[in-house]
This record gives structure tokens, C-alpha cells and sequence, in this order.
């Protein structure tokens, strides 16, 4: 009983190992988004953090414009970001975890 508890331990330690290199691993995986017409992108890692912004010129004197576009991009940015950073560190968990039913 504790050989099998002992083993199941040391596999939650290497899931756990792989779960957090692959959110490192992540920090390195960029993901652009434009806006339709092309005037503001935004580039952002698969753990959700910004990396760049940029904006047209044009957007520079219509503050309100540019919220709008800056909340649009923005949000669909993260979203990609957050499927895609899901699905990596459910995947290296699962990977990594001994079979435990009705969890995955």
C-alpha cells in the first residue's frame, strides 16, 4: 500500500515538474493580434503577458477609437492566449499524472 502511495507521490511530483516547464516554456510562445483594418496589434505571450503594442498613426487623434480598439485586440488577444496556455499545461498534467478516474 504505501509502495503504490510512494510511487503516485513521485508521479504528482514529475507532473507538477512538467506542468511548470511548460509554463515556462510558454513565456517563449508569442501570439499577434490585429485589429480588422489592420491599424493597432498587439503581441502577447501564451502565459498572458504583453510584449507590444502597436498603433497607426491614424488612431492617435481619436482617444475614444483608439479604448475601443485597445479593449477589442486586446481581449481577443487574451483569449487565444488563455485556450492555448489551458490546453499546454492541462496536457503536460495529464501527461504526467497516474490514471485516476474521472479525472481527465
Amino acid at each position: 500500500m504505501f509502495g503504490d502511495l510512494m510511487g503516485m507521490m513521485g508521479r504528482l511530483q514529475d507532473a507538477q515538474k512538467k506542468v511548470e516547464a511548460t509554463k515556462k516554456r510558454l513565456d517563449t510562445v508569442l501570439l499577434e493580434e490585429r485589429s480588422s483594418d489592420g491599424l493597432l496589434s498587439v503581441t502577447l505571450t501564451a502565459n498572458r503577458e504583453i510584449r507590444s503594442v502597436s498603433v497607426d498613426d491614424s488612431l492617435l487623434g481619436d482617444k475614444e477609437q483608439l479604448e475601443d480598439y485597445l479593449v477589442l485586440v486586446l481581449n481577443k488577444a487574451i483569449t487565444k492566449a488563455s485556450a492555448i496556455h489551458e490546453a499546454e499545461v492541462a496536457a503536460a498534467a495529464k501527461e504526467g499524472l497516474p490514471p485516476i478516474p474521472g479525472l481527465f
